[in-house]
């Protein structure tokens, strides 16, 4: 997980992965016979982790559901300001690496973005949010475009405004 966020799929070496892991190479072939099995298994963990490791600790202490989606949003800010701009969603930066070429991988991403999406859907609809399903894919939508241009920019105002832009949005379809 970590190389692949660090270099991205395609700049890590099998030498990376053996020197990072600490195995020999027939270890490694044995439980992954080729790069892209790895692959699938980093992306079932990011998907089968996304509960544990990215949403219960930004939903920590907060009950409102729609809140719940903005503290998930504020989770992203925090990564962006403690790297100064260098942090990638991690599925996000493998789908802009990775496409057409691959569709195993394509749809081990659309799993990890349908995972996400349906967490967020579940906050929205419980506020009443009509279309709850079209707001979380703006809702990613969002996350995923400014992550990428404070990235770009070095500048995290990016993402700060993509995120006002979108709590304007959600204001207008909840009625406030």
């Amino acid at each position: 997980m970590r190389l692949f966020l660090a270099k991205g799929y395609g700049a890590t070496s099998i030498a990376d992965i053996l020197a990072e892991t600490k195995i020999n190479s027939g270890s490694l072939y044995h439980a992954f016979p080729g790069k892209q099995d790895l692959l699938l298994a980093v992306l079932d963990a990011y998907r089968t982790g996304i509960g544990p490791m990215l949403l219960a600790p930004a939903w920590e202490g907060v009950d409102d559901p729609v809140e719940r989606v903005f503290a998930l949003l504020g989770a992203y800010r925090r990564a962006l300001a403690m790297t100064d701009c260098t942090y990638g969603c991690p599925i996000g930066s493998l789908a802009l690496e990775l496409h057409e070429p691959d569709p195993p991988v394509r749809a081990a991403l659309a799993a990890n973005f349908a995972v996400w999406a349906d967490a967020v859907e579940t906050c929205l609809a419980a506020a009443g949010i009509a279309d709850s399903r079209a707001v979380a894919e703006f809702t990613l939508v969002t996350m995923e475009g400014g992550v990428m241009l404070a990235r770009t920019h070095r500048d995290i105002a990016f993402f700060d405004r993509a995120v006002a832009q979108l709590r304007i949005h959600v204001d207008q379809v909840r009625g406030e």
